[in-house]
């Protein structure tokens, strides 16, 4: 089972450099293929060459935040399939429903324990491949994205949902 979870490609998205190079160590060592960039520049230039199975993405840094980062790959038909989970020194409830709301999977708190970590990795890409349509809950339209209630139903801001094509 551990195998078919091999040669996924991560990237990190991180501004402290040797905590970057610790977390590609880290998963280099268990198989996955890490690759570190340490702004949003270098990280949507990296996702424009290659698509990553799986973000794990700082929010503190230079420039745009995290948050607006996983907002722009959520909302994008082409990259909105990519697990996200935040790492981040930020530890408010806030931040963390934040977290959520712009479409990331996991987030969890620094300092964190490397074994976390790659749990929840493996759990993100276990999922993925036994839904075979990455993110649910998601509907993207021309002016934004409509979401998945509880109830099945779809909430739908504006526009009728056959203008929608699904993410």
């Amino acid at each position: 089972m551990e195998s078919m979870l091999m040669l996924k490609k991560i990237l990190i998205v991180e501004d402290d450099e040797s905590l970057m190079r610790l977390e590609c160590i880290l998963l280099t060592v268990r198989g996955y293929r890490a690759h570190g960039v340490m702004t949003w520049i270098a990280a949507l230039n990296d996702i424009e060459k290659e698509l990553s199975d799986l973000i794990m993405l700082d929010i503190m840094l230079p420039g745009l935040n995290g948050f607006d980062v996983c907002r722009w790959i959520s909302r994008n038909p082409e990259t909105c399939q990519i697990s996200i989970i935040f790492l981040s020194a930020r530890n408010a409830p806030e931040d963390i429903s934040l977290g959520k709301l712009v479409g990331g999977d996991q987030y969890i708190t620094k300092p964190f324990r490397s074994a976390k970590v790659v749990d929840a990795i493996k759990q993100l890409l276990l999922e993925k491949k036994k839904s075979h349509s990455g993110k649910k809950g998601y509907l993207i339209g021309r002016d934004g994205y409509a979401l998945l209630k509880e109830d099945g139903s779809w909430k739908v801001p504006w526009g009728s949902i056959e203008s929608l094509s699904r993410c």
